[in-house]
């Protein structure tokens, strides 16, 4: 298949254009959070040619009036699905391919589990596009580019192509949330969770497990707007927005998973974190602390370890290295502690067989990865869903990049749900586990409650709080 590649005008407000598409089906904008977070790349997408949604055992894969229902592994039919591997053609990071997310719970997949917890959500494990066509921006060159399949999918080039070509003014929207957040585990639960933890370390069946919880509020609206908001309130270089029936996805994560680019694989881990403070002083204290803290960097030694052996699975022999150890990376509200891990693809496995190896992340499930991910499945006693899964793209050119779904919020059946969680290790203390878990998830509270409904006023309609987009 012929690659078409057409440039187009330079629009540093990537925003106003996507927010055009931001309520159609299938509509996906992978956002680098330029200006604030410095990423370089962003995609756009709409009106896949294909669509995989996964739903316990069975896949849904959908093209035009077709419709088949598989139980064959889902990424097997994602692989499939992209057909084979086409040229790279550098710089572009996406020619076109699969875009979408992996919820945490499609690791049944993959691994022996339990299923004990329940599933309140009832979201799909997995809902990926097949898209032809993409309106790449490139913020460091301030160049615009539409990538495609030359023949195909002519109603998306020409969306895309609208789109880039002229003016957009910014979408308004009206979004409300109402009545007390609800979380599956109170405070009393969590430290009930936490000393449960502690006792398995001591028995020896592991080293970390992380402990989350979910809140979630009733809400009605347009959740572009709350994304708009959540993108100036915690800027992110892996953020997104997708809109996948039945949900909304909307995602400020910092954290990169796994990118695979010409044979190469690597992946970030995040293990470690303290709050940032307005006094530059006092920020540089609490940086130095996280850099110098054994705790912390036990911990993401653990996982780090982890990772290691996850690429071992699908890298050569004697490939996997550890360029960068104990980082330590800023974000709008907290420091977080950042390894790389990387290593070679063998010639006979494909990215997506890395993916299957590694998913869902080390930095959220513990160590060991399988006795931590059984203990979670006891502990926190409903399904996680779509958070601690994976948003990113699968191209035709082989190409792969994925983030960790933390910072992240989803919107389903007049619901807004949201996350916090953390790691337990034998030195923790569960007061100081408690107050970090706050402070991720305080971000995502605050957007949230910007769109409370005041009962004193008629219009029920939430305001963008921060900066103004």
């Amino acid at each position: 298949m012929a690659l078409a590649v057409k440039e187009l005008p330079y629009h540093p407000d990537t925003a106003a254009r996507f927010g055009v598409l931001a309520g159609q089906p299938w509509s996906a904008w992978l956002d680098s959070g330029h200006p604030w977070a410095g990423g370089r790349w962003d995609i756009l997408v709409c009106a896949p040619r294909r669509t995989l949604v996964t739903r316990g055992l069975y896949t849904e894969i959908r093209e035009g009036s077709r419709c088949l229902r598989s139980r064959e592994d889902p990424l097997k039919l994602l692989q499939e699905s992209l057909g084979p591997m086409q040229p790279s053609h550098p710089p572009f990071p996406f020619l076109g391919g699969g875009l979408g997310w992996l919820a945490y719970d499609l690791g049944r997949r993959f691994e022996r589990l339990p299923c004990t917890a329940r599933d309140r959500q009832h979201l799909p494990e997995m809902a990926v596009g097949i898209y032809d066509w993409a309106l790449l921006v490139d913020h460091e060159q301030q160049q615009t580019w539409l990538v495609g399949q030359a023949e195909r999918s002519p109603a998306a080039r020409d969306q895309l192509l609208r789109i880039a070509q002229r003016s957009v003014p910014p979408r308004s929207g009206q979004f409300r949330v109402w009545g007390s957040v609800q979380s599956n585990l109170s405070d009393a639960d969590y430290a009930d969770r936490f000393q449960r933890i502690q006792a398995y370390i001591r028995a020896g069946d592991c080293y970390q497990v992380n402990l989350t919880r979910r809140f979630s509020v009733r809400a009605q609206g347009d959740p572009w707007v709350v994304y708009l908001a959540l993108r100036q309130r915690n800027p992110a270089p892996f953020a997104g927005f997708l809109h996948t029936p039945p949900l909304c996805l909307l995602s400020a994560s910092p954290e990169r998973f796994l990118r695979v680019r010409d044979g190469r694989v690597d992946t970030w881990p995040i293990k470690g974190t303290r709050p940032r403070s307005r006094d530059p002083v006092q920020d540089r204290i609490l940086r130095d602390q996280l850099a110098n803290s054994p705790k912390d960097l036990a911990e993401n030694l653990m996982i780090l370890d982890l990772l290691r052996n996850d690429l071992g699975r699908t890298c050569a022999i004697g490939s996997v290295r550890v360029p960068q150890r104990f980082a330590v990376q800023s974000f709008a509200d907290v420091h977080h502690l950042v390894s790389q891990v990387c290593g070679r693809l063998r010639p006979d496995q494909h990215p997506l067989d890395v993916l299957r190896g590694c998913f869902p992340g080390g930095s959220i499930t513990g160590a060991p990865k399988i006795r931590a991910m059984e203990i979670i499945e006891d502990l926190e006693g409903e399904r996680r869903s779509l958070y601690c899964g994976s948003l990113g793209y699968w191209g035709f050119d082989g190409s792969m990049d994925t983030n960790i779904l933390i910072r992240t919020l989803v919107y389903a059946r007049g619901q807004l749900s949201y996350w916090a969680g953390g790691g337990i290790v034998a030195d923790s203390d569960c007061a100081e586990e408690a107050a970090e878990l706050a402070l991720k998830a305080r971000a995502l509270g605050e957007v949230v409650e910007g769109f409370r409904q005041d009962p004193a006023r008629s219009s029920g309609t939430g305001a963008l709080p921060g900066r103004s987009s």
